[in-house]
């Protein structure tokens, strides 16, 4: 195996060094919202002003950094009762304070295929949209509305008959368990229409990661395509029409960003076309990852090393059940490195003019305290030589990190997460 090259980052011993005492020890997650902000301001550039944009907070749900979110996106998409508290909390605690509850420009779409009567009941209460997987759901959401005395609003999912090339992970297209198959939600529409819910809309997600704005620009138009036939067939005019997200970020060496321009003229078609095929509907995009990955640092600390046949290892005292992604026990196929720098505890001591200039380096497996063999943080990196106690940086860690780990195995803490401007 090619060792990865030596990564390069901006963060400093002493930014370090302030970051662990604001946490009180390591490993530690950093969020940083000028990243955030960044990306925020890149996706409202290239976006139709008419096409809202929603958070997913299955990427990332710190409460702080949702409520930083909360003043720069048009709603939030939600997947479970859990992120309902996280969001009522958020808008309860004054972070939207031009709309405390859902209200014109602002909405939260529940997603998901195993809600929970309570879960259900909550949402219901909450005056979320549902976005409807089955008609098991379907039943129970006008159920728990009933039972509420209101008439809770409804956009079914959508499994789209489409087959992508170029996504991460496929969650629509083919058999799966997300949404209601396209060809049966026709029969769906119809029982919907007896029943006491407000039919609002479709929704949309046929996959994530897509790097390839040709992959994006093919599944918005599919995606509408589809919409377009079952709007015929819907109980009342669409409302919203949420075509999904799925922007990929590049984490390994060799990809390369995302390009906006082609996706932004496509939604640019889509509007023109929605204002004659579907008149009076927003289309709304969700996206998680693209906007938090890029912000987030997994930082811990080396706490031994050792060599064993020719190879050196850095065990750290953070791993897999906080950072499972970058262990590659996340949806990689072929086990690939996320973006990972070695910042030095202390200074190196002067040895000469030489060595200041250009560090010693080897060749390093980083693993974490757990007793498994799957517990790699990255595989045959180039770094320099390491000591115990300094600083080993995880980039890319902005997304799918804490709250995607296993962080009860072994029962070792969990880690800190801190927000910085």
């Amino acid at each position: 195996m090619q060792p990865t090259p030596v990564t390069t980052t901006n963060t400093t011993r002493a930014e370090l060094a302030a970051l662990a005492l604001r946490a009180g020890r390591t490993p530690f997650y950093v969020y940083d919202t000028a990243v955030v902000d960044r990306q925020l301001a890149a996706v409202r550039a290239a976006l139709p002003p008419t096409v809202q944009l929603h958070y997913a907070l299955k990427a990332n749900p710190l409460p702080a950094l949702v409520a930083h979110l909360a003043a720069h996106v048009d709603g939030f998409d939600i997947a479970s009762g859990g992120e309902l508290a996280v969001v009522l909390a958020t808008l309860a605690a004054g972070a939207r304070a031009a709309v405390p509850r859902f209200g014109v420009g602002f909405d939260v779409g529940f997603a998901g295929p195993g809600k929970s009567l309570a879960d259900l009941a909550a949402g219901v209460a909450a005056g979320v949209l549902f976005q409807c997987e089955s008609v098991r759901e379907l039943q129970a959401i006008a159920a728990a509305g009933t039972a509420a005395g209101r008439r809770p609003r409804v956009a079914l999912r959508i499994n789209p008959a489409l087959e992508l090339r170029g996504v991460g992970q496929r969650m629509g297209g083919g058999a799966k368990p997300f949404g209601i198959d396209a060809e049966t939600a026709p029969e769906v529409l119809r029982l919907l229409a007896t029943l006491p819910v407000e039919f609002v809309g479709f929704h949309f997600y046929a996959g994530s990661q897509m790097l390839q704005a040709s992959t994006v620009v093919a599944m918005l138009e599919q995606c509408y395509a589809c919409a377009l036939v079952l709007a015929a067939q819907a109980p009342a005019p669409v409302r919203v029409l949420n075509l999904g997200g799925g922007f990929g970020v590049p984490y390994f060496a060799g990809e390369t960003a995302l390009e906006l321009a082609p996706i932004a003229a496509a939604l640019e078609r889509l509007v023109v076309r929605a204002a004659t095929d579907l008149p009076g509907a927003t289309l709304v995009l969700e996206l998680g990852r693209y906007l938090v990955a890029e912000a987030g640092r997994y930082v811990l600390r080396v706490v031994d090393r050792k060599r064993s046949r020719g190879q050196v290892f850095l065990i750290g005292d953070g791993g897999m059940h906080h950072h499972l992604a970058a262990s590659g026990n996340l949806g990689q196929v072929l086990r690939r490195n996320f973006p990972v720098t070695l910042v030095p505890a202390a200074p190196t001591p002067p040895v000469g003019a030489s060595l200041l200039a250009i560090p010693p380096t080897e060749i390093v497996t980083i693993c974490g305290p757990l007793c498994t063999p799957l517990d790699v943080l990255a595989e045959s990196v180039l770094l320099p030589v390491a000591q115990e106690g300094d600083f080993i940086v995880v980039g890319m860690s902005g997304a799918y990190g804490a709250t995607a780990s296993p962080r009860g195995f072994l029962s070792h803490p969990g880690p800190v997460e801190l927000l910085t401007p």
